[in-house]
């Protein structure tokens, strides 16, 4: 299972974009891919390892234990925030920096 995690991010390199996946053991993670501006039909980097995964308590246990399922993102200045569900039973804040994105 994979799903859009919030609204694309328009970069120079192009349209950065956030999205979650589950394993066969129903753990979902957040992971991030890189867009060809002209056509983002087409996938240009991909992540390697996820950007987030459930460590905290509040990610492991909850009403769907396991689980950081992203509801969208803002940007503000070079700054990333990624809000997102815990364990279905509360929500977060991840913070990305642009710099710090590589693919």
């Amino acid at each position: 299972r994979v799903g859009i995690g919030g609204p694309p991010i328009k970069t120079k390199d192009g349209w950065f974009l956030i999205y979650h996946a589950a394993d066969d053991n129903n753990v979902y993670r957040l992971g991030a891919v890189l867009l060809d501006l002209e056509d983002p039909s087409k996938v240009i980097a991909r992540q390697k390892e996820p950007i987030l995964e459930p460590e905290l308590g509040w990610e492991k246990e909850g009403y769907i234990p396991n689980v950081v399922f992203s509801c969208g993102n803002a940007v503000k200045d070079d700054t990333i925030y990624v809000y997102y569900g815990g364990a279905d039973t509360v929500i977060g804040v991840a913070i990305l920096e642009m710099k710090d994105i590589k693919f």
